[in-house]
């Protein structure tokens, strides 16, 4: 069924680069279509290097808000006029709120949607009962490390390719900080394991990260989501552990961003993941 769009239609978006993999338009305007709502979601490229610009062009527009994606999750935080403390504490966000005079809200609802995700696919899981280790220290992983600690994980361990960035995130969050080249050591003790890394979504690389030293029960969940099995959950699956993808977790985080940009939650009873496989042709 097709809308019409008028002149008083609600716009939303997801910002990114790349961006045009994003099932995010599929979820938000199939949601909008059965709520009846007259509103639009759309999928914006933005420059590498144009992100502030982009938001400070749509901040005095009648534009409901964005989400955003990577690269600029860091970067959202920082055009901010105010903060939810989940991003402040992440010091990152992924979603923008445009509100009366050009005054931009950020939030981070990533945490939600992990938390959702492992709730719904890996409901065993139980984030105090020992180290969690997050691949990537960007704005993803971020979100990822702050709610994993939020859920009472007190060993969270971040392996990234640049120790810096690692460490800068650990000293700002707290947690352990490894390179690459010592992830199997962090990795044999790991109740679950989260790739946060960009890996897969535009530049065709998989992870080399040894997942063989987890132990038997070790939760993996790829943040990824195209394709939904990616490298890193088939080798996964391979060696028997329980898997959570990133489709869930879009969800997850899909549905508290749908209510801050349109004013209700999104309706209960479309299932938005079987939209999402067909488009995925799964």
């Amino acid at each position: 069924m097709s809308r019409t769009i008028s002149g008083a239609t609600r716009v939303a978006g997801v910002a990114g680069r790349p961006v045009a993999h994003s099932l995010s338009p599929i979820l938000h305007n199939a949601w909008l279509e059965a709520a009846g709502i007259d509103g639009v979601y759309v999928a914006l490229e933005v420059g590498e290097d144009g992100f502030a610009a982009f938001v400070e062009g749509l901040r005095r527009t009648s534009w409901a808000g964005v989400n955003v994606t990577l690269p600029f999750k860091e970067a959202a935080l920082t055009v901010a006029d105010e903060a939810h403390p989940r991003a402040q504490r992440a010091r990152a966000a992924n979603l923008l709120v445009f509100g009366d005079g050009g005054r931009v809200r950020a939030d981070n609802t990533d945490g939600l949607g992990l938390a959702t995700a492992f709730a719904e696919q890996a409901p065993q899981f139980d984030a105090r009962s020992g180290p969690v280790v997050v691949l990537g220290a960007g704005g993803a992983a971020r979100g990822a490390v702050a709610a994993l600690q939020d859920a009472g994980c007190r060993d969270v361990r971040i392996v990234n390719r640049t120790l810096a960035r690692a460490e800068a995130l650990a000293a700002d969050l707290g947690g352990g900080a490894a390179a690459w080249g010592d992830a199997e050591t962090a990795l044999q003790s790991a109740v679950a394991v989260i790739n946060a890394t960009s890996a897969g979504v535009a530049d065709g690389l998989t992870l080399d990260a040894p997942l063989a030293a987890t132990p038997a029960g070790c939760v993996v969940m790829d943040m990824v989501y195209m394709p939904l099995v990616t490298p890193f959950l088939a080798l996964a699956k391979a060696l028997g552990r329980p898997t959570v993808d990133g489709l869930a977790m879009l969800i997850g985080q899909a549905r508290p961003s749908f209510e801050a940009f349109y004013g209700q939650p999104p309706p209960a009873n479309l299932d938005v993941r079987a939209l999402a496989l067909k488009a995925l042709g799964a």
